[in-house]
Protein backbone atom coordinates (compact mmCIF):
# COMPACT_ATOMS: atom_id res chain seq x y z
CA UNK A 1 0.00 0.00 0.00
CA UNK A 2 0.88 4.03 -0.33
CA UNK A 3 1.14 4.98 3.04
CA UNK A 4 1.76 8.23 4.83
CA UNK A 5 2.68 7.82 8.07
CA UNK A 6 2.03 10.25 11.11
CA UNK A 7 3.69 10.39 14.57
CA UNK A 8 6.14 11.67 17.16
CA UNK A 9 7.37 9.70 20.04
CA UNK A 10 9.41 6.67 20.58
CA UNK A 11 6.25 4.64 20.76
CA UNK A 12 5.67 5.28 17.15
CA UNK A 13 9.09 3.99 15.90
CA UNK A 14 7.50 0.71 15.87
CA UNK A 15 5.20 0.59 13.66
CA UNK A 16 7.10 2.91 11.06
CA UNK A 17 9.70 0.20 11.00
CA UNK A 18 7.14 -2.78 10.46
CA UNK A 19 5.75 -0.71 7.80
CA UNK A 20 8.66 -0.76 5.97
CA UNK A 21 9.75 -3.94 6.71
CA UNK A 22 6.56 -5.07 5.44
CA UNK A 23 7.37 -3.73 2.13
CA UNK A 24 4.57 -0.74 2.35
CA UNK A 25 5.87 2.26 -0.06
CA UNK A 26 5.64 4.90 2.69
CA UNK A 27 5.93 8.19 1.07
CA UNK A 28 5.60 9.92 3.13
CA UNK A 29 6.00 11.00 6.97
CA UNK A 30 4.40 13.79 9.04
CA UNK A 31 5.51 14.39 12.50
CA UNK A 32 5.92 17.39 14.87
CA UNK A 33 8.84 20.26 14.44
CA UNK A 34 11.76 20.17 16.47
CA UNK A 35 11.80 21.09 19.84
CA UNK A 36 14.49 22.34 21.83
CA UNK A 37 15.79 19.91 24.15
CA UNK A 38 18.29 18.73 26.88
CA UNK A 39 20.68 21.66 28.91
CA UNK A 40 21.49 23.44 25.12
CA UNK A 41 17.74 23.65 24.26
CA UNK A 42 19.13 22.73 20.36
CA UNK A 43 16.77 22.11 18.42
CA UNK A 44 16.03 18.24 18.03
CA UNK A 45 14.05 15.96 15.68
CA UNK A 46 11.48 13.86 17.16
CA UNK A 47 12.16 10.42 17.46
CA UNK A 48 10.00 9.44 14.33
CA UNK A 49 11.55 12.05 12.46
CA UNK A 50 15.35 10.81 12.90
CA UNK A 51 14.43 7.53 12.58
CA UNK A 52 12.65 8.20 8.95
CA UNK A 53 15.58 10.24 8.34
CA UNK A 54 17.74 7.05 8.86
CA UNK A 55 14.84 4.93 6.17
CA UNK A 56 15.64 7.70 3.57
CA UNK A 57 11.95 8.73 3.43
CA UNK A 58 10.65 12.31 2.72
CA UNK A 59 9.74 13.72 6.57
CA UNK A 60 7.44 16.58 6.70
CA UNK A 61 6.64 18.99 10.46
CA UNK A 62 3.99 21.53 9.74
CA UNK A 63 2.53 23.38 12.48
CA UNK A 64 -0.79 22.65 11.78
CA UNK A 65 -2.83 20.64 9.42
CA UNK A 66 -5.67 23.79 9.12
CA UNK A 67 -4.14 25.28 6.10
CA UNK A 68 -5.93 24.94 2.55
CA UNK A 69 -1.99 24.65 1.68
CA UNK A 70 -1.26 21.98 3.63
CA UNK A 71 -4.04 20.36 3.11
CA UNK A 72 -4.00 20.18 -0.66
CA UNK A 73 -0.14 18.47 -0.18
CA UNK A 74 -1.35 16.22 1.74
CA UNK A 75 -3.76 14.88 -0.43
CA UNK A 76 -1.57 15.20 -3.46
CA UNK A 77 0.31 12.20 -1.94
CA UNK A 78 -2.52 10.03 -3.30
CA UNK A 79 -2.09 7.47 -0.72
CA UNK A 80 -4.00 4.41 0.02
CA UNK A 81 -3.94 5.14 4.01
CA UNK A 82 -2.92 7.14 7.05
CA UNK A 83 -1.64 5.93 9.80
CA UNK A 84 -1.21 7.75 12.80
CA UNK A 85 0.75 7.27 16.30
CA UNK A 86 0.76 9.44 18.84
CA UNK A 87 1.02 11.92 16.07
CA UNK A 88 0.32 15.28 18.34
CA UNK A 89 -1.55 17.33 16.09
CA UNK A 90 -5.61 17.05 15.35
CA UNK A 91 -6.62 16.05 12.08
CA UNK A 92 -9.03 18.11 10.45
CA UNK A 93 -12.26 16.27 8.35
CA UNK A 94 -10.28 17.18 4.86
CA UNK A 95 -7.12 15.53 6.14
CA UNK A 96 -9.31 12.78 7.43
CA UNK A 97 -11.07 12.00 4.08
CA UNK A 98 -8.30 12.28 1.80
CA UNK A 99 -6.53 8.50 1.91
CA UNK A 100 -8.35 6.61 -0.05
CA UNK A 101 -8.92 4.33 2.63
CA UNK A 102 -8.78 6.88 5.31
CA UNK A 103 -6.47 7.51 8.41
CA UNK A 104 -6.04 4.47 11.00
CA UNK A 105 -4.93 5.20 14.41
CA UNK A 106 -2.21 2.88 16.90
CA UNK A 107 -4.34 3.83 20.15
CA UNK A 108 -2.70 2.05 23.67
CA UNK A 109 -5.66 1.43 25.57
CA UNK A 110 -8.80 -1.09 25.57
CA UNK A 111 -11.62 1.47 23.79
CA UNK A 112 -13.75 2.78 25.09
CA UNK A 113 -11.88 3.18 28.13
CA UNK A 114 -9.13 5.60 28.43
CA UNK A 115 -10.01 7.44 25.29
CA UNK A 116 -7.16 10.73 25.27
CA UNK A 117 -3.71 11.27 25.94
CA UNK A 118 -2.53 9.43 28.53
CA UNK A 119 -4.01 5.68 28.18
CA UNK A 120 -0.84 3.84 29.56
CA UNK A 121 -0.43 6.30 32.36
CA UNK A 122 -4.29 6.89 33.27
CA UNK A 123 -4.37 2.73 33.34
CA UNK A 124 -1.77 2.49 35.96
CA UNK A 125 -2.73 4.89 38.22
CA UNK A 126 -6.42 3.81 38.15
CA UNK A 127 -4.82 -0.06 39.18
CA UNK A 128 -6.39 -1.80 36.01
CA UNK A 129 -4.87 -5.36 35.20
CA UNK A 130 -5.92 -5.48 31.99
CA UNK A 131 -4.73 -3.08 29.05
CA UNK A 132 -3.80 -3.08 25.21
CA UNK A 133 -3.78 -1.32 21.56
CA UNK A 134 -6.24 -0.83 19.38
CA UNK A 135 -6.54 -0.40 15.15
CA UNK A 136 -8.89 2.42 14.92
CA UNK A 137 -10.95 3.75 12.01
CA UNK A 138 -10.25 7.88 12.58
CA UNK A 139 -13.17 10.02 12.64
CA UNK A 140 -13.40 13.33 13.63
CA UNK A 141 -14.29 12.61 17.29
CA UNK A 142 -11.45 12.18 20.64
CA UNK A 143 -10.86 8.57 19.64
CA UNK A 144 -14.61 7.74 19.13
CA UNK A 145 -13.62 5.93 15.79
CA UNK A 146 -14.60 2.11 15.08
CA UNK A 147 -12.46 -0.40 15.86
CA UNK A 148 -10.55 -3.02 13.48
CA UNK A 149 -8.12 -4.57 15.82
CA UNK A 150 -7.62 -5.54 19.24
CA UNK A 151 -4.41 -7.18 20.84
CA UNK A 152 -4.53 -7.20 25.26
CA UNK A 153 -2.02 -7.75 27.56
CA UNK A 154 -1.68 -7.88 31.80
CA UNK A 155 -0.22 -4.48 33.63
CA UNK A 156 1.47 -6.83 36.36
CA UNK A 157 4.10 -4.09 37.90
CA UNK A 158 5.28 -2.95 34.46
CA UNK A 159 6.08 0.40 34.52
CA UNK A 160 4.77 3.75 31.82
CA UNK A 161 7.98 3.33 29.40
CA UNK A 162 7.94 -0.86 30.30
CA UNK A 163 3.97 -0.77 29.21
CA UNK A 164 4.93 2.01 26.86
CA UNK A 165 7.14 -0.05 25.10
CA UNK A 166 5.41 -3.37 24.49
CA UNK A 167 2.16 -1.60 23.38
CA UNK A 168 4.27 -0.04 20.84
CA UNK A 169 5.16 -3.43 19.52
CA UNK A 170 1.86 -4.71 20.21
CA UNK A 171 0.27 -2.13 18.02
CA UNK A 172 3.26 -2.20 15.04
CA UNK A 173 2.49 -6.16 14.55
CA UNK A 174 -1.27 -4.97 14.65
CA UNK A 175 -1.50 -2.76 12.03
CA UNK A 176 0.96 -4.97 9.47
CA UNK A 177 -2.02 -7.86 10.32
CA UNK A 178 -4.88 -5.39 9.55
CA UNK A 179 -3.25 -3.77 6.45
CA UNK A 180 -2.34 -7.18 4.76
CA UNK A 181 -6.37 -7.01 4.23
CA UNK A 182 -8.92 -4.88 5.72
CA UNK A 183 -11.69 -7.19 4.65
CA UNK A 184 -10.67 -9.19 7.66
CA UNK A 185 -11.05 -6.79 9.61
CA UNK A 186 -14.26 -4.68 9.44
CA UNK A 187 -14.42 -1.76 11.65
CA UNK A 188 -16.95 -2.27 14.85
CA UNK A 189 -18.42 0.79 16.22
CA UNK A 190 -17.17 1.28 20.05
CA UNK A 191 -19.89 0.71 22.66
CA UNK A 192 -20.09 3.79 25.06
CA UNK A 193 -19.65 1.62 28.19
CA UNK A 194 -17.09 2.34 30.16
CA UNK A 195 -15.78 5.02 28.69
CA UNK A 196 -13.29 6.75 30.82
CA UNK A 197 -10.87 9.93 29.36
CA UNK A 198 -7.58 9.72 29.87
CA UNK A 199 -6.49 13.72 30.24
CA UNK A 200 -3.22 14.83 29.72
CA UNK A 201 -0.62 14.18 32.56
CA UNK A 202 0.03 17.18 34.30
CA UNK A 203 3.75 17.42 36.41
CA UNK A 204 1.75 18.34 39.51
CA UNK A 205 0.75 15.01 39.80
CA UNK A 206 3.72 13.20 40.20
CA UNK A 207 4.17 14.41 43.89
CA UNK A 208 3.51 11.47 46.15
CA UNK A 209 0.68 11.94 48.62
CA UNK A 210 1.30 10.09 51.92
CA UNK A 211 -1.96 10.43 52.88
CA UNK A 212 -2.90 7.96 50.36
CA UNK A 213 -2.57 3.96 51.00
CA UNK A 214 0.41 2.91 49.83
CA UNK A 215 -0.50 1.03 46.74
CA UNK A 216 -1.79 4.16 45.02
CA UNK A 217 1.07 5.80 45.95
CA UNK A 218 3.26 2.56 44.60
CA UNK A 219 1.08 2.70 40.91
CA UNK A 220 2.21 6.39 40.69
CA UNK A 221 5.55 5.21 41.08
CA UNK A 222 5.12 3.32 38.07
CA UNK A 223 3.21 5.39 36.14
CA UNK A 224 5.10 8.40 36.35
CA UNK A 225 8.69 6.17 35.33
CA UNK A 226 10.68 7.36 33.18
CA UNK A 227 8.79 10.58 33.42
CA UNK A 228 7.90 12.97 35.04
CA UNK A 229 9.24 10.96 37.86
CA UNK A 230 6.92 10.25 40.77
CA UNK A 231 8.81 12.63 43.88
CA UNK A 232 8.82 13.68 47.25
CA UNK A 233 10.40 16.69 48.63
CA UNK A 234 13.12 16.94 51.68
CA UNK A 235 14.85 19.77 52.79
CA UNK A 236 14.05 22.01 50.08
CA UNK A 237 15.41 19.20 47.68
CA UNK A 238 13.28 17.20 44.94
CA UNK A 239 14.06 13.25 45.05
CA UNK A 240 12.51 11.05 42.57
CA UNK A 241 11.23 7.84 43.36
CA UNK A 242 11.51 5.19 40.42
CA UNK A 243 10.75 1.94 41.51
CA UNK A 244 9.24 1.47 45.34
CA UNK A 245 7.59 -1.40 47.20
CA UNK A 246 4.35 -1.63 49.59
CA UNK A 247 4.69 -2.68 52.80
CA UNK A 248 2.63 -3.74 55.72
CA UNK A 249 3.74 -1.42 58.39
CA UNK A 250 1.77 1.50 59.70
CA UNK A 251 2.57 4.99 61.15
CA UNK A 252 1.85 8.41 60.58
CA UNK A 253 0.87 9.69 56.93
CA UNK A 254 4.48 11.01 55.64
CA UNK A 255 6.61 9.58 58.46
CA UNK A 256 9.90 7.74 57.70
CA UNK A 257 9.48 4.81 60.08
CA UNK A 258 12.88 2.77 59.68
CA UNK A 259 16.41 3.11 58.51
CA UNK A 260 15.99 2.05 55.01
CA UNK A 261 13.09 5.01 54.10
CA UNK A 262 9.87 3.07 54.28
CA UNK A 263 7.56 6.31 54.20
CA UNK A 264 4.46 5.64 56.24
CA UNK A 265 0.87 5.82 54.20
CA UNK A 266 -2.55 6.27 54.89
CA UNK A 267 -2.93 2.18 54.66
CA UNK A 268 0.63 0.74 55.03
CA UNK A 269 4.14 2.30 53.80
CA UNK A 270 5.81 2.29 50.52
CA UNK A 271 9.90 1.59 50.42
CA UNK A 272 11.66 3.97 47.48
CA UNK A 273 14.24 1.14 45.70
CA UNK A 274 15.33 3.19 43.09
CA UNK A 275 15.71 7.28 43.97
CA UNK A 276 17.37 9.68 42.29
CA UNK A 277 18.21 13.27 43.82
CA UNK A 278 18.36 16.37 41.47
CA UNK A 279 21.33 16.13 39.11
CA UNK A 280 22.12 12.79 40.34
CA UNK A 281 21.93 9.65 38.81
CA UNK A 282 19.38 7.58 40.09
CA UNK A 283 20.35 4.26 42.73
CA UNK A 284 19.20 2.13 44.59
CA UNK A 285 18.11 2.48 47.86
CA UNK A 286 21.11 1.30 49.97
CA UNK A 287 23.47 3.26 47.74
CA UNK A 288 21.62 6.33 48.03
CA UNK A 289 21.29 6.25 51.88
CA UNK A 290 25.49 5.43 52.08
CA UNK A 291 25.53 9.01 50.67
CA UNK A 292 22.30 10.92 52.68
CA UNK A 293 20.92 9.79 55.85
CA UNK A 294 16.77 10.71 56.15
CA UNK A 295 16.32 8.91 59.85
CA UNK A 296 13.23 7.30 61.34
CA UNK A 297 10.56 10.01 62.53
CA UNK A 298 11.23 12.14 59.64
CA UNK A 299 8.62 13.79 57.98
CA UNK A 300 8.07 14.35 54.04
CA UNK A 301 6.49 16.79 52.05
Amino acid sequence: MRIIFMGTPDFAVPALNALVAAGHEVCAVYSQPPRPANRGKKLTPSAVHSRAEELGLEVRTPTSLKTEDEQTAFAALNADVAVVAAYGLILPQAILDAPKLGCLNIHGSLLPRWRGAAPVQRAILAGDEETGVMIMQMEAGLDTGPVRATAKTVVDRKTAGELTAELAQMGADLLVQVLTNLADHPAVTQSEDGLTYARKIDKAEARLDFTQDAAAQERQVRAFNPVPGAFFEFEGERYRVLEAEVETEIGEPGTIIDNQLAIACAKGAIRPKIIQRAGKPAMPIADFLRGKSIPPGTRLT
